[in-house]
């Protein structure tokens, strides 16, 4: 089996979040990660070429390197694309689901990644790959690799690739048609009587849960409320004083403009966010924290007070679980101040 690998800028070891714009690039063989799995595919299955590209020049070229995806598929005359593993990286995910996308639709093959559950990339791309789940760090990424060899063998070996409950890839969205024993209506019936009895059973279609939130009603007059600006871009003071982490944030905090930033309009700070480029951010903070637009419709009367103290965390890697308890402890403080709005920024 001919094998073409995907990895991003970081992992073909041409730089980091400064490097994210670096152009597609072919390299011969293994490389990165590559090099690990290769070891672990043995002699049978051989990664012919990596690809090479930046997370964001891929995110912002996406279309317009199809042409040259499937073409260096085609010259490597590969039976398999690996991507990856993103773990929870967005950018990449994103740009993993794609190739692996482009494999699937312009040449049917076969693509493998691996990705955090809360990666954006898993959702949107599931149907065109099997997609493992591993952790949300590279720190996983022995396991990872484990994993995807495990499956990749199995693809080579012609054996039969079952549903994701025995094959332990992400649900696909994919429905295959089979016979079984009993119809629709027993099998219905059958769940419905082991639910009575409290017993375990398994729905052939599970359904999303979403969480209701209702909405807060709308603030009557903008002019006489008392507004607050916050971020999860990571807009931290200088020198990062709270040491905020650049992913998996553990902590969020509240910062006065004036003793933090150099008062309203100037947000003069650091960025410390890991998963974007923060050479905008460093030389001017109004582009994500933007304290001088609202400093402006404040003195235009347009809201009637900006408050004068910001929250900021990282939103990079975060759960939604960790999410929701932060969201619950700002809010809480926030009717404590008497504030009637909030605008979060991200990235």
């Amino acid at each position: 089996m001919r094998v073409v690998h995907y990895i991003n800028q970081f992992f073909g070891q041409i730089g980091g979040e400064d490097m994210a714009h670096h152009p597609l690039e072919v390299r011969k063989g293994p490389f990165g990660p590559g090099l690990a799995l290769q070891n672990l595919l043995g002699e049978d299955i051989r990664i012919t070429a990596t690809i090479v590209c930046g997370d964001n020049y891929f995110v912002e070229n996406a279309q317009a390197l199809k042409d040259d995806i499937v073409k260096i598929l085609k010259e490597e005359e590969a039976d398999l694309l690996i991507a990856g593993p993103a773990f929870n990286a967005g950018r990449y995910g994103m740009a993993c689901g794609e190739v692996c996308k482009i494999a699937c639709e312009e040449l049917g093959l076969n693509a493998v990644s691996g990705m955090y559950e809360e990666n954006p990339g898993m959702e949107l791309f599931r149907k065109y790959a099997y997609i493992l789940p591993t952790g949300n760090s590279a720190r996983n990424m022995k396991d990872a690799l484990a994993a995807i060899r495990d499956f990749v063998k199995k693809i080579d070996s012609g054996a039969e690739i079952k549903g994701p409950e025995e094959e332990g890839y992400v649900q696909r969205g994919i429905r295959k048609n089979y016979f079984e024993e009993k119809t629709g209506a027993e099998r219905c019936l059958d769940m419905l009587l082991k639910k009575i009895k409290g017993e375990e059973y398994q729905t052939e279609l599970p359904m999303p849960i979403f969480e209701k939130v209702v909405p807060s009603p709308a603030i009557k007059d903008m002019s006489k409320a008392k507004i607050i600006v916050m971020t999860s871009g990571g807009m931290v003071p200088l020198g990062n004083p709270d040491h905020l982490e650049a992913c998996n944030c553990t902590k969020f905090k509240r910062y006065s403009y004036e003793e933090s930033y150099g008062g309203k309009g100037a947000t003069k700070g650091k960025v410390v966010h890991g998963g974007y480029d923060p050479v905008y951010g460093d030389e001017d903070g109004n582009r994500i924290l933007p304290v001088d637009m609202l400093a402006e419709l404040e003195k235009e009367g347009r809201i009637g007070e900006l408050c004068d103290f910001t929250y900021v965390t990282v939103g990079n890697g975060m759960g939604t679980d960790q999410a929701a308890q932060f969201g619950d402890a700002i809010a809480e403080e926030l009717k404590r101040e008497e504030i009637q709005g909030a605008i979060l920024t991200s990235t």
